[in-house]
């Protein structure tokens, strides 16, 4: 089993991409192969036809991305509070996902926010990010509020930072159940995409 964690912010050194390996971390501490794919520095252009041909332009950014998602068991989205919304990158990358590389895969959403906030991202993604793509979210989310002084160094700093790294590890657990109960989906014969690509 592998999980990709898709760290969703395009700043440098972000806290969404320490919050990222941080959660790639605890997964390698469950005996699971994780692989976390960056959005910092924005390397992606904005979604246009020709990632659905054969585009030299998508084929050297896209495809390896694109392989690595294919391959794997399931996500974990880590989604920043930028202004009350989802970063647009990350909506980017959300729309150059197809059902071939994340369709009927589990996926976590982490909100992350420097205060208080970090629900929005969190309803932004369960509305509006897998109508086409398939992605499966599950009913688990994570918000890391106060992420500065959150997950710093290897032993919580008070009993909250605890809590949060207990609830991190379980959460985790739970994805990695629906790895496996949706790996059986896939492999149904159930799934037409040829008759019915888009969802509704």
């Amino acid at each position: 089993m592998s999980i990709i964690v898709v760290s969703g912010s395009h700043r440098k050194d972000s806290q969404s991409e320490r919050v990222s390996n941080y959660i790639a971390s605890r997964l390698q501490a469950q005996n699971v192969a994780s692989e976390v794919i960056s959005l910092s520095g924005n390397k992606l252009p904005l979604w246009d036809e020709g990632v659905w041909g054969n585009d030299p332009k998508w084929k050297a950014l896209w495809a390896p991305i694109a392989a690595s998602l294919s391959a794997c068991s399931g996500l974990v989205v880590v989604a920043p509070e930028w202004a009350g919304m989802v970063p647009p990158a990350l909506k980017n990358f959300l729309l150059l996902c197809s059902s071939r590389e994340v369709g009927h895969k589990p996926a976590m959403i982490v909100g992350v926010s420097s205060g208080v906030g970090g629900s929005y991202p969190v309803a932004e993604l369960r509305m509006s990010s897998y109508k086409n793509n398939r992605i499966v979210y599950v009913p688990d989310h994570l918000i890391i509020r106060d992420v500065e002084s959150a997950l710093v160094g290897d032993s919580p700093a008070n009993d909250r930072d605890s809590q949060l790294r207990r609830r991190i590890d379980y959460s985790l657990r739970i994805l990695c159940g629906y790895a496996d109960a949706l790996r059986s989906v896939r492999e149904s014969g159930l799934v037409d995409y040829g008759e019915f690509p888009y969802g509704l």
